[in-house]
């Protein structure tokens, strides 16, 4: 009888070692990466002057903004409904992103709002330098769970502007001109 509690416990052990021997391998495969979109964001003279990464997440997207050559001090950043930076102006990136027949005012403050675009503003160093991530809930790359699709069949900019957004004023808080454009495809 010994011997043959001592053959099911090196049964036991010997299943338990491959059992965690097989965890211990799924557990070091690396994780699949989340889709993600990258884009450089150029002046109106076409330099390029930064980049900024999309990263579909659960629940929206991350977006981490590099850039240098910019005016120093605080300036609005938004999404904008169409991949085209093609104009000196930017105005070909259309308006903010908004969802079908939904029209939200603008603003992350406004109470009304915010619209599906709207983004915090970023802070740009004496030399002309700026790191920046941020968060949006109201859009995805491809639509997910009915949100904005950054990556829809004519993609999506992202706009920096001149100056700083109130977060609450109409259209777009103040912000002024489009200083720099990304094309989001």
């Amino acid at each position: 009888m010994h011997a043959r509690h001592a053959l099911t416990r090196h049964a036991l052990i010997g299943g338990l070692a491959a059992s965690l021997a097989l965890a211990a391998a799924a557990l070091a495969q690396p994780a699949a990466a989340p889709p993600s979109a990258t884009a450089s964001l150029k002046t109106p003279d076409g330099v390029i002057i930064g980049s900024v990464v999309l990263t579909e997440g659960p629940s929206g997207v991350l977006l981490r903004v590099d850039l240098k050559g910019l005016t120093p001090g605080w300036h609005g950043m938004h999404f904008h409904e169409k991949g085209d930076c093609s104009d000196p102006k930017f105005m070909s990136s259309g308006g903010h992103i908004q969802m079908p027949g939904m029209k939200m005012p603008h603003g992350l403050l406004n109470p009304e709002g915010p619209d599906y675009g709207d983004l915090p503003n970023i802070f740009v160093q004496a030399d002309g330098t700026a790191k920046a991530e941020a968060f949006s809930t109201t859009v995805s790359l491809k639509g997910a769970q009915g949100r904005s699709a950054l990556l829809d069949a004519d993609g999506s900019a992202l706009v920096i502007h001149a100056a700083a957004d109130d977060q609450t004023s109409q259209p777009i808080g103040g912000a002024g001109a489009r200083v720099a454009c990304a094309v989001i495809r």
